[in-house]
């Protein structure tokens, strides 16, 4: 990644980005075919100000963006609006801005469980490597307000039928107190050496069995689509 982007804190000073972080993360749901919770740049800059954000900048070029909210009287935290300007990305940005705003919700929530839902398969594996956990819908936050953030989705009505049990995202939760502390370095620790024959060490066969995981979680993620529109299908032709 180059050198000259920063990933700071976001504040007041920031908020003339506000209309094209909303524009960015509007065009990038329309690309994946999927909703977020619709922010305006009143709401965003409403973050910034209350220091629950962080902000990526290549000089003063806009790259990439991420806030904190909070639900159920603060017992959950959700690092929500997560936006890499198409020009920024490959290049591990997603990874570091997850990573900061991670940190910024352990310092302003330290006994909070932070959590989220996601179709995305990278974001997935980040949040894995920050100690998140795959869980069902009912471990989450139970707030109407959470959930109705849900209903600008395309797949809103799979949610719905399932009384909230089952949709086409992979929910994830980090609770701080059954974690173990992140590895110096941050969420790209170097790979864990194990020793092969002749007391050797070997890097080839943990990287091996991390992509071998993730192939697998990747195939259960395609089942779970069919099924569930499968399903929709169906209950389409019913009603």
């Amino acid at each position: 990644m180059d050198s000259s982007i920063t990933i700071q804190v976001a504040n007041a000073s920031h908020i003339h980005y506000a209309e094209e972080i909303c524009y960015e993360m509007e065009a990038a749901a329309k690309i994946r075919g999927t909703g977020i919770a619709k922010r305006s740049p009143l709401y965003v800059i409403e973050k910034m100000q209350q220091g629950k954000a962080v902000i990526a900048l290549d000089g003063d070029k806009f790259a990439g963006f991420c806030y904190i909210e909070t639900w159920t009287h603060g017992e959950f935290v959700a690092n929500s609006g997560l936006i890499v300007k198409e020009s920024y990305r490959k290049h591990g940005l997603a990874r570091l801005i997850k990573q900061r705003i991670f940190d910024l919700s352990r310092e302003l929530y330290p006994n909070a469980k932070i959590f989220g839902i996601t179709t995305g398969l990278a974001v997935m594996k980040i949040n894995s490597e920050l100690g998140y956990k795959p869980v069902t819908f009912s471990e989450l936050t139970q707030d109407e307000n959470f959930w109705k953030g849900c209903q600008s989705c395309v797949n809103y009505d799979v949610l719905s039928r399932t009384n909230r049990k089952h949709c086409l995202c992979t929910g994830m939760l980090y609770e701080p107190n059954q974690q173990s502390p992140l590895p110096e370095g941050g969420i790209t620790p170097p790979l864990q050496m194990e020793r092969g024959l002749g007391g050797e060490v070997s890097k080839k066969s943990k990287k091996k069995k991390s992509w071998k995981n993730w192939e697998i979680h990747l195939r259960w993620l395609r089942f779970k689509q069919f099924v569930l529109l499968k399903e929709k299908t169906v209950f389409s032709l019913f009603f």
